[in-house]
């Protein structure tokens, strides 16, 4: 008999930036349930999941360059409003769906999705979680995620903190499943390379201020300047007019024009795995880029010059051996991670993330395979539990306290033709010359 050809199985990832769309895509590559072992194929053969991507329609819609560096693929991709988006999940049938947003859209797209389903029982089984280093809004930012199916911990202290919240304010806690990053990878560090290359791993919105951003500036191209034998590198994450998850008001592309670096100071983009290929030293704030980097057992460097400080986010870092001044490294100074620390943060050095994602895979079978299919969404925000605060979440999405769409909620059966594309644009880029441009001179002239 003919062996029998497995079916695909299907994931849908909703996100909102770029940076969300790369973290949902390769969490829902990582989960992606597999066939039965009755219909599993030969030895040597996959089976690919088919991957729907949609992104949320707002002010940090991913441009086509900011995807072509995210570099993950789908078989499918497009933009859509959230009425488009709960449209689709009603028509369409997946196995997983991946809701990789902020908090309320998260919460608002479970309310949403409650209200399409009803009590259907085949369902997708719904994802979500965080692309990175959870140092705010602990208790804000889980509970509007409360209500998935699974949500996500980085971590092995992201899952006990994230169960400790939820068992503290009477929900469920059996969603929360540890796992790891799942950007992490890439070849270990061997050694120097030729030129001995620094990189300072950027963040759009940390620190926020002028005088904070010149001065680190000022400091890497300084460092430059003492060292000519090294490659310094700016790591960018988006050009002037594009947004990421986090609002840059003062671009470093902008500050950097009124100084004259020397001429082994670069700024540089792309895909942050590429960059560290050849990082010898990686230094940031707090950007999650230390995690990938302490991954791969590259010296790494979270700064102190501006404090250690909870608004900075490199308090979470404490422990971690990896705190040093711009001072101490141009003594030469260079840090050593503390294991057991490293290891609690589900970086996996050790060589067991391969493993890290098994029992996010165990779970998602198991709800597949779940006697009687899966029960409605229950998330832990109701009118009843949160009467002055959810229904302004789902408004913001145009969705009522059922999770209906409201009438005129934006939406549309079809592509957007030329004027409305056109139309579209015109407002993002008046958000965006508002933020870089006219936010800024509002602020300074408040400060007068």
């Amino acid at each position: 008999m003919p062996v029998s050809t497995p079916k695909r199985p299907r994931i849908a990832v909703l996100a909102d930036s770029d940076t969300r769309w790369k973290w949902g895509a390769l969490t829902a590559d990582r989960i992606a349930p597999g066939p039965s072992m009755e219909t599993a194929p030969r030895e040597g053969a996959q089976v690919r999941p088919l991957l729907d991507g949609f992104l949320l329609r707002g002010r940090a819609t991913p441009t086509p360059r900011q995807l072509e560096e995210v570099g993950v693929r789908a078989d499918s991709l497009r933009e859509v409003t959230a009425a488009e988006f709960l449209r689709a999940m009603a028509e369409e049938s997946y196995d997983l769906l991946v809701l990789s947003l902020v908090g309320g859209g998260v919460q608002a797209m479970l309310h949403g999705l409650k209200h399409v389903w009803g009590n259907r029982t085949e369902r997708p089984v719904v994802v979500t979680g965080y692309v990175g280093v959870v140092y705010e809004k602990l208790a804000d930012g889980l509970l509007l995620r409360h209500g998935a199916d699974l949500v996500l911990a980085n971590s092995r202290q992201d899952a006990d903190r994230f169960r400790a919240v939820y068992e503290g304010v009477g929900a469920d806690a059996a969603a929360v499943t540890e796992v790891a990053l799942p950007f992490l990878g890439g070849a270990p560090y061997e050694g120097q390379h030729d030129p001995c290359t620094v990189v300072f791993a950027a963040q759009p919105s940390v620190p926020e201020s002028r005088k904070d951003r010149t001065y680190l500036l000022n400091r890497l191209v300084q460092h430059a300047r003492r060292h000519p034998e090294r490659e310094v590198l700016l790591k960018l994450r988006s050009k002037p007019g594009e947004h990421t998850t986090h609002i840059e008001e003062l671009p470093y592309q902008k500050l950097v024009q009124r100084l004259d670096p020397p001429a082994n100071f670069r700024l540089v983009y792309g895909n942050m795995g590429e960059v560290l290929d050849r990082t010898d030293l990686l230094v940031t704030v707090s950007s999650t880029a230390a995690l990938e980097s302490l991954h791969r057992r590259i010296p790494t460097v979270v700064l102190t010059d501006l404090g250690i400080r909870e608004s900075l986010g490199n308090h979470h870092f404490v422990g971690s051996g990896c705190l040093a001044s711009w001072d101490q490294l141009d003594a030469g100074h260079r840090p050593v991670p503390d294991e057991a620390w490293v290891s609690r943060q589900g970086v996996a050095a050790d060589g067991s993330y391969d493993s890290a994602f098994d029992a996010a895979r165990e779970r998602i079978a198991k709800l597949l395979d779940r006697p009687g299919g899966l029960p409605p969404l229950a998330p832990y925000y109701t009118p009843v539990t949160a009467p002055g605060y959810l229904p302004g979440i789902l408004a913001r999405h145009h969705l009522g306290p059922d999770g209906a769409p409201l009438p005129g909620a934006p939406a549309a059966d079809k592509d957007p033709g030329p004027v409305r594309q056109i139309v579209r644009r015109a407002a993002r880029g008046a958000y965006r010359h508002g933020v870089q441009r006219v936010a800024p001179v509002i602020r300074r002239m408040g400060e007068l």
